[in-house]
């Protein structure tokens, strides 16, 4: 998952960020509003939406107000999800960032946990199901716990080819381009090389069985629908 971090103190926003990159999150991280409205307002490529799966936004920040940036946001169109991260905990600014259009809203300090727990449950809706746990036919993936079974035996992913595996699995039936996958795994400081999306696809073929992820040539990288006929 790509998430945007908007969180001018720096204390906060370093170890969210590396708590955040130790459970798999790719996270690219801004420090005043101006930055954060700027970055969630990119698009991912043609047809595409936000960049952004999930946005974390403080209140408190400097050149624009997180609750500016929140308005702005929905203003425009952006409908990914918004989760505060603030230390004003009274209902007022609760009810104030909720009807602006956030998602969620969790007071500072927080357990890194239940942040985790919170943007899960929030990808979940954004993805339009209830269940914690991705099916596809033999294969389950849980992106809490970071769990992969495939006829109910364990199967061992690194972290890029886990992440990579859940966006797949996802949206069954959409084709994704490598430069979309790479937007998914990597962060703006990450090294990216020129086949790595092809190196964990190939991993992923050899973990599960070619079948799996069908690719369609000059285009990209899918998991078919389980009605489709699957094949190279």
């Amino acid at each position: 998952m790509r998430v945007l971090l908007v969180e001018d103190d720096a204390m906060i926003g370093d170890s969210v960020k590396l708590a955040l990159r130790q459970e798999g999150f790719a996270v690219d991280w801004v420090q005043d509003g101006e930055a954060g409205l700027a970055a969630a307002t990119q698009v991912g490529g043609p047809g595409e939406g936000a960049c952004y799966d999930l946005v974390l936004l403080d209140l408190g920040l400097p050149r624009r107000s997180g609750l500016d940036v929140l308005r702005t946001l929905r203003a425009r169109g952006v409908s990914t999800p918004v989760l505060i991260l603030t230390a004003r905990d009274a209902v007022a600014d609760r009810v104030a960032g909720l009807n602006a259009g956030a998602d969620d809203y969790l007071v500072k300090p927080f357990d890194l946990q239940e942040l985790a727990a919170r943007m899960h449950a929030l990808a979940r809706r954004a993805e339009g199901r209830a269940e914690p746990v991705l099916s596809y036919g033999a294969i389950s993936l849980n992106p809490a716990t970071r769990e992969v079974t495939q006829n109910g035996e364990p199967v061992h992913l690194s972290a890029r080819e886990f992440s990579l595996l859940s966006a797949l699995m996802a949206r069954p039936g959409k084709v994704w381009s490598v430069a979309q996958l790479q937007e998914r795994l990597y962060s703006w400081d990450d090294e990216v090389g020129s086949n790595t999306v092809e190196v964990y696809i190939h991993a992923l073929r050899k973990k599960f069985g070619a079948a799996l992820i069908r690719n369609i040539r000059g285009v990209g990288y899918v998991v078919p629908r389980l009605e489709e006929e699957p094949g190279d």
